[in-house]
């Protein structure tokens, strides 16, 4: 028996295999498939005893063709009997604080939160509608990224805005949730005390806890606000929309193309959001200043959250940049001293799980985060319950 894991972005689809045996959740083979929808694209898969494939293809049509390549891998993993498919959805709203057995309701609300995610949310009710055709009598189950945020009070919530829009569900949410499950899990320590998070990777978050309980972070209303990042221009002076839309006449798919698609390092570099190629540029002047920003952001961010948290025990990097780059990890932290942070040069280089000083107060960590790890145990764990529902137990 295994479970699916599903990890669909506007233009991607992760997926992991899992065995669903006794105890944890085992790892049978994981992939991707990239550039959906476009002339040129990649699809790849490793099982877990290290064979797999990697090949430079054309984009799938839609994520519908993509879950057929995905599942066509999974059938050559072994002979699994899938019993249950997670998916992450990026939006859950106010209604949804935990993971749900999808059903026609649940399919109704999650087409209700495209508005409040429409880069995201679209072609993962598409993922789910494509999977029910495939599989009808095979329960999914959707994992939200933003429930663990749902504990955020008020006074961090709200947007200063008129009360009919908070009525409304405008506010901040927060985003990234299952990466902040799965690095919570790993340790029992982040779970104690105040730990902040950052998620940096082409999407970037942070978020402060307190006692494994979330209480601050830095996106809000949509994946949109908070760093800047890949090529989301992060938080923004409203001011700037509004001289967009009198000064250039901006349409809605305007705005939404410049701060989702043209901003963030690839609009401050005037060349890509790849940050280990800015990282490769240090002489060219707009690379150094996209680096630059990301950093200085997300150290003035950390910094604020310690505010938040009256103090901080630890500092935990995850997501693709936060694992992989120690230049990001070195020039954030080297404005966090205040916080009695030292890093570990050496530990820091080799991305060590633990890369602060021995003599540093606030200890810092890097985690390499598994998304599709905690939707599957959030699938199993769901189905479970369901089953426990409907035999009376």
């Amino acid at each position: 028996m295994a479970i699916l894991a599903l990890n669909a972005g506007s233009s991607s689809l992760k997926f992991a295999l899992y065995d669903s045996g006794e105890g944890e959740v085992t790892p049978v083979l994981r992939g991707a498939a990239e550039g959906i929808g476009e002339i040129t694209g990649s699809f790849r898969f490793r099982r877990a005893d290290g064979t797999g494939l990697s090949e430079a293809i054309p984009g799938a049509t839609d994520h519908r063709a993509a879950l057929q390549r995905a599942l066509s891998a999974c059938k050559q993993a072994g002979d699994f009997e899938v019993e249950g498919i997670g998916h992450r959805v990026v939006h859950g709203g106010t209604e949804f604080s935990g993971p749900v057995v999808i059903d026609g309701s649940v399919l109704k609300e999650l087409k209700r939160l495209i508005p409040f995610a429409p880069l995201h949310q679209p072609a993962q009710v598409a993922l789910i509608e494509a999977v029910a055709a495939e599989y009808p009598s095979t329960p999914q189950v959707a994992c939200f990224d933003t429930a663990i945020h749902h504990t955020l009070p008020e006074v961090a919530a709200r947007f200063p805005l008129p009360r009919w829009l908070w009525d409304e569900g405008v506010r901040r949410y927060g985003f990234h949730g299952l990466s902040y499950e799965f690095v919570l899990s790993t340790d029992a320590e982040f779970r104690r005390g105040e730990t902040v998070i950052a998620h940096l990777g082409h999407g970037a978050s942070i978020t402060a806890f307190r006692e494994g309980v979330s209480v601050e972070t830095t996106m809000g209303f949509t994946p949109t606000g908070g760093l800047m990042m890949g090529t989301r221009c992060g938080d923004l002076d409203p001011g700037v929309v509004l001289y967009l839309l009198r000064e250039h006449g901006c349409s809605v798919e305007d705005l939404d193309r410049i701060v989702n698609a043209e901003s963030g390092l690839a609009g401050v570099s005037g060349r890509t959001s790849d940050l280990k190629q800015l990282l490769d540029r240090p002489q060219d002047k707009d690379a150094a200043l996209a680096v630059g920003m990301f950093c200085y952001q997300a150290a003035q961010r950390i910094g604020g959250l310690a505010a938040v948290l009256n103090g901080i025990d630890r500092l935990v990097f995850t997501g693709g940049i936060g694992e992989r780059s120690a230049a990001i990890r070195r020039t954030i932290c080297e404005r966090l001293g205040f916080l009695g942070l030292t890093l570990d040069p050496s530990r820091n280089e080799a991305g060590d799980p633990v890369i602060c000083a021995e003599a540093s107060r606030c200890r810092v960590h890097v985690v390499q985060t598994d998304e599709e790890r905690v939707i599957a145990r959030h699938t199993e764990n769901a189905m479970g319950t369901r089953a426990d529902v409907r035999s009376g137990e």
